[in-house]
């Protein structure tokens, strides 16, 4: 659920169909993860702040449908960091991306395109539209594709995490 609010302000989102796996849910262990992630894209990619430009300072909340948490992403040039969520917590963000686990891994791996996903109702996007529009920007003058870097990230076990990405992609996008 979103609340309304002035424009320039954060809204709230909590998951009403949230079910009691995401309640149960121990996210600890993900969050070292994600923090790797996250460090190490930023640390390849020190472009993407300037692109970003006002758009580092926003809280991008993902809500991949499909899996029992929400990712949320501060891209701040001091401290960026992507963590997990319950989905019964409410969070604060100034854009939410919405879709299926399947297509938005998709479309981190640059096999479809954002516009098209948003024209189509594949994903939902809400809040503050500038700053998403900054940020897909920014990925899309990537030399390579953000699976790519995620992979780069376990260092010698790139390699399967890249075959585990493009495994997932492989499955879900049968299901899709």
């Amino acid at each position: 659920m979103t609340k309304k609010t002035h424009r320039g302000q954060p809204r709230i989102f909590r998951d009403p169909k949230a079910g009691p796996i995401s309640r149960a849910l121990p996210l600890f262990p993900l969050q070292p993860v994600l923090r790797r992630i996250v460090r190490h894209v930023t640390k390849i990619h020190p472009e993407l702040f300037e692109r970003l430009e006002t758009g580092c300072f926003k809280t991008f909340l993902i809500d991949a449908k499909g899996i029992p948490f929400l990712l949320v992403l501060k891209p701040d040039p001091s401290n960026p960091t992507l963590v997990a969520k319950s989905r019964h917590d409410e969070v604060q963000y100034d854009v939410l991306v919405s879709g299926k686990f399947s297509t938005l891994l998709r479309m981190i791996d640059s096999k479809t395109d954002s516009d098209a996903l948003f024209f189509n109702r594949d994903i939902l996007i809400t809040g503050d539209t500038e700053a998403i529009l900054l940020l897909r920007n920014a990925l899309d003058d990537l030399d390579t594709t953000l699976a790519d870097d995620v992979a780069t990230a376990f260092g010698p076990l790139a390699k399967p995490m890249r075959a585990s990405i493009n495994l997932a992609n492989k499955i879900t996008g049968a299901r899709a």
